[in-house]
């Protein structure tokens, strides 16, 4: 009898066989992998690279790294790209945040990054939760850097404040495509928003860095890509990260075209072009990924 895990692993599988040469996925050591998924699921924690089945995960486990999921692992919104669920939800759960920093002071992180599911439900969109998780990682890390990686909020600005006067060490917003491809793939989301939400960011808190980040490969056009570049440079953020899309599963959108690597070194030199310090572009990059090395650039050119 073959079970939903089988299948998918079987569909999977077939995908992994159509990808580029230069899309084959990266793995990290396996035991060192394992040690890590089992302290996250020890402490009763969800994070990104395993919810929406990031392609670095293996490297990043190796290396002891991890994205953090609060909030729980269940969406308000059904983007069309993203593996994350959505069903039924959960009140946030007040000791999420300690287990959190309990974790990161576990695996000796000197430098965090804590994103969320959306959460349309909540009054503040959960931004209540973002403030108490960094205050509890930097009572056990006093010297560790937070990145937060939040959603729109729907645009609204106190919650955005709320999570600022936290404090993050660098504050990202995803855009994730160009504004045309919005109703195909982020139906419930908007893209003025999305930027207003970042310039807003620089207008609370200009002292911390702003990045934000685009998923490639749905059918964008280059100039299409040179005006979100664009636009993003408009609203004073420093890193922006751009990488390929791959099709979680056949429910999802599929993929227009796999971009080949040098493609992505014109997108970094069209970003840097239009005002952007730090572009980080490859078809393997998230918005996460080697997070720490990207914020340290970044608050060494901010300073």
């Amino acid at each position: 009898m073959t079970t939903n895990h089988s299948r998918q692993a079987i569909e999977d599988r077939r995908s992994r066989r159509r990808l580029p040469d230069w899309l084959r996925v990266k793995t990290g050591k396996a035991q060192l992998s394992e040690a890590t998924r089992k302290l996250i699921h020890a402490h009763g924690l969800h994070t990104v690279c395993e919810e929406a089945r990031c392609p670095n995960i293996g490297e990043c486990y190796s290396r002891h790294t991890a994205t953090f999921l609060i909030l729980g692992d269940v969406c308000t919104r059904n983007c069309r790209f993203c593996a994350i669920s959505s069903g039924h939800l959960q009140p946030p759960d007040p000791d999420e945040p300690q287990r959190v920093a309990d974790a990161t002071a576990e695996m000796g992180l000197d430098f965090v990054v804590i994103t969320s599911v959306t959460r349309d439900d909540l009054p503040d969109g959960g931004a209540q939760q973002f403030s108490r998780t960094i205050q509890a990682i930097r009572q056990q890390l006093p010297e560790a850097g937070v990145e937060v990686l939040t959603p729109d909020f729907q645009g609204n600005i106190e919650a955005l404040r709320t999570v600022l006067q936290a404090e993050p060490t660098v504050f990202n917003h995803n855009v994730e495509t160009v504004p045309r491809l919005y109703a195909q793939v982020r139906p419930q989301a908007d893209y003025e928003r999305s930027v207003g939400l970042l310039r807003a960011a620089g207008e609370i808190a200009p002292q911390i860095p702003r990045k934000s980040g685009l998923i490639v490969g749905f059918g964008e056009t280059h100039e299409e890509i040179k005006q979100t570049l664009a636009d993003l440079a408009e609203t004073g953020v420093s890193i922006v990260t751009i990488g390929q899309y791959l099709q979680p599963t056949r429910q999802h959108v599929p993929v227009a075209r796999y971009i080949p690597p040098e493609e992505f070194d014109l997108y970094k030199d069209w970003g840097q072009a239009a005002g952007i310090a730090q572009v980080v572009s490859g078809p393997f990059v998230r918005s996460s990924y080697r997070a720490a090395e990207t914020a340290q650039t970044a608050l060494a050119r901010h300073s």
